[in-house]
């Protein structure tokens, strides 16, 4: 938990949970980095399996940080610069399919099925934008003090989220199914890497919106994370027009 310590009138907010986060990312490179260039999958599936649950660990102790009031860790500033950061990854993965598409002089490359989805993607972009105006409309509840006004439509807002991460997880089986996997060729390397990390955001956002969820059926509700969080999942949206503009569709 969150230790508050005071030197010269100044506060600070301290927390393990960045740490146990930042080791859960490491791990997660460390799958990557077994599987790919070691070609251990063993060792890939137990960073991953370690890495995941710290990960949405960390979130969910530094969001109930948050919501007792002990910290101000998850906060509209610091998620700003939380998202930056992510940006900052989207980008580099963006810039090796780029690279790739256009260095690539047969694309899509042999391996890839004749028909990549194009109806579901559709479908998974209509629940996502769909999901931003759902949040938006529950913030708008609670700014009118509409507290069961803003649990109905975060509850929606999670289900249209939950909705996506199905059609995703649908998706990859039937690619897989197909002999389309993230080894197949450097499209599916790519394909795979993008949405999956897309995936794994929408899976974070989902754990923030929970952590909000539980308290305020107890008439409980942070504002400053409500809006943190929202922020968070716009930001979630954006980034899916560009993975499907670019992985599906180019």
């Amino acid at each position: 938990m969150a230790e508050n310590a005071t030197t010269h009138d100044d506060h600070w907010d301290t927390s393990t949970a960045p740490l146990i986060i930042s080791v859960g990312i490491l791990f997660l490179c460390l799958a990557f980095i077994f599987y790919f260039v070691y070609d251990s999958g063993l060792a890939a599936i137990i960073s991953l399996g370690l890495g995941t649950p710290l990960i949405i660990g960390g979130i969910v102790i530094w969001v109930n940080e948050t919501i007792d009031g002990e910290s101000e860790g998850l906060s509209v500033p610091s998620m700003g610069w939380f998202i930056l950061a992510e940006a900052m990854i989207f980008l580099s993965l963006f810039a090796n399919y780029w690279l790739q598409r256009l260095l690539t002089p047969d694309w899509p490359p042999a391996g890839t099925p004749a028909a990549m989805p194009v109806v579901i993607p559709m479908i998974m972009t209509v629940f996502l934008v769909a999901s931003s105006f759902t949040i938006h409309a529950g913030e708008a509840r609670l700014e009118n003090d509409d507290k069961a006004g803003f649990v109905k439509w975060l509850k929606i807002t999670m289900l249209l989220g939950a909705a996506f991460l199905g059609l995703s997880l649908y998706e990859w089986g039937d690619l897989i199914g197909q002999g389309f996997t993230v080894s197949t060729n450097v499209y599916s390397t790519s394909f795979f890497s993008v949405t999956g990390f897309h995936a794994s955001h929408v899976l974070v956002g989902l754990c923030i919106f929970l952590t909000m969820l539980l308290p305020a059926l107890k008439n409980r509700i942070n504002t400053g994370l409500v809006k943190a969080g929202a922020l968070y999942w716009h930001f979630v949206d954006i980034i899916w027009f560009f993975v499907v503009s670019q992985v599906y569709f180019w």
